[in-house]
């Protein structure tokens, strides 16, 4: 198969690589460029690899209904394979879309996230066995961060000094602060001294710079190599950057974390599906449990509308939280 597909009328430049261009000129995330490449490529072959020029409604309706009937993907996965279409066609072909609003998209259904209790919480963290990942799991839980946003923490995003954490480029691209746990506040120093030296022993090697995002990359050069910038949990060895093809120490990978998280749940004996992002869930119920209005805990999850932070009072009110059973009632 070949790797990527001749743009119409032209052999050069190739089209997946014109929307590589497109994503990063956009600064489009690695991870979100390779979803949509890959999607592009799906579409294309999927169709007998026409140019999408060639293409419209009919053939975008056809591939979506061929993920959902033969693949048996979910609602979301779907989503995504339509937006990277889409981006296709606007952003790369520059194609108007007449049609856009009569493809049929599917609706995702409405779903309870899994919540721990406080006492599950404490049995999961106790039951992670090595204790750098029971610090980013913990970290997890007492913040509110996403799994990437809190891998991607830098040293200089941790105010001891203030108890609080800056949350950069999470969600939609968007800043916040969150507060840092008072609790852990002597394992974070700790960690941070472990930063500290083995940063300096990369810097006495000759290597010791870090990614940046490239606006801060081109501006500030020297960032690259300052201890602000270090990620608060690296990772144990060196990794070249799928990219630019730099070899430099990146951070923790989210599936250490993941796996961590799994084997501790079955250690503790919990048989809910448990997650890392279960822990960001279940922070954000403890703490309307504590009692916190709901735009405070609006803010410290970064959600854009109100809307998205409201389903954590159907958890709290599932299971007789609200509302007393009929059969307590009796006699």
């Amino acid at each position: 198969m070949d790797q990527d597909f001749p743009s119409a009328g032209s052999t050069a430049p190739r089209l997946l690589d014109l929307v590589r261009d497109r994503l990063r000129l956009m600064h489009y995330s690695l991870r979100t460029e390779q979803a949509y490449v890959g999607w592009i490529k799906r579409y294309i072959i999927h169709h007998g690899r026409r140019h999408p020029k060639d293409m419209g409604k009919r053939e975008v309706e056809a591939f979506l209904t061929s993920l959902a009937v033969e693949r048996d993907v979910s609602a979301a996965t779907q989503g995504q394979a339509l937006s990277a279409i889409l981006f296709l066609y606007r952003e790369v072909l520059e194609e108007p879309l007449p049609w856009l609003d009569e493809v049929t998209r599917a609706k995702r259904p409405a779903r309870l996230p899994s919540v721990m209790s406080r006492e599950e919480v404490q049995r999961l963290i106790a039951a992670v066995d090595d204790p750098l990942l029971g610090l980013i799991v913990s970290l997890l839980y007492g913040t509110g961060m996403r799994l990437l946003e809190g891998l991607r923490l830098r040293v200089k995003d941790v105010d001891f000094g203030r108890g609080e954490i800056v949350v950069r480029e999470g969600k939609g691209d968007k800043d916040r602060v969150t507060m840092l746990p008072g609790s852990l506040i002597e394992r974070l120093r700790a960690q941070v001294s472990v930063v500290r030296a083995l940063h300096a022993a990369e810097l006495k090697a000759g290597r010791g710079d870090v990614w940046l995002p490239q606006a801060l990359a081109t501006k500030y050069p020297a960032a690259a190599t300052s201890l602000g910038w270090q990620y608060v949990f690296p990772a144990a060895g060196l990794s070249v950057d799928p990219r630019s093809g730099a070899v430099r120490r990146h951070h923790v990978d989210e599936k250490r974390v993941q796996r961590a998280v799994k084997a501790a749940a079955a250690r503790a004996g919990i048989v809910k599906p448990v997650s890392p992002h279960t822990l960001r869930h279940s922070f954000a119920t403890h703490v309307l449990e504590a009692g916190y209005d709901i735009r405070t805990v609006q803010e410290l999850l970064g959600h854009a509308e109100v809307s998205t932070t409201m389903i954590y009072t159907h958890v709290l009110n599932r299971g007789g939280r609200g509302v007393r059973s009929p059969l307590d009632l009796t006699g």
